[in-house]
């Protein structure tokens, strides 16, 4: 089994990558945050922070937002 990093920087710079892939994502549709995080029924607050990579996104958090823009869950997770 791998070893993991003793930090947890690298859980920071992927939800980083996860929230920059909703944005870009977001943007080529046109779409606000308020557009997308009403139609997912999540805060605006918890949308904001996953976006930005802030916090821990639910796995349903990001298969909602996936199905808002139109992209299967792992495009987001892995660009």
């Amino acid at each position: 089994m791998p070893r993991l990093p003793d930090d947890d920087a690298w859980l920071l710079h992927e939800r980083r990558a996860i929230g920059d892939r909703i944005r870009v994502r977001r943007l080529r549709e046109n779409l606000t945050q308020e557009t997308v995080y009403l139609a997912t029924g999540l805060s605006r607050s918890t949308y904001q922070q996953i976006e930005a990579g802030a916090r821990d996104a639910r796995i349903s958090s990001l298969l909602r937002i996936a199905r808002v823009l139109g992209v299967h869950v792992t495009d987001l997770l892995h660009g």
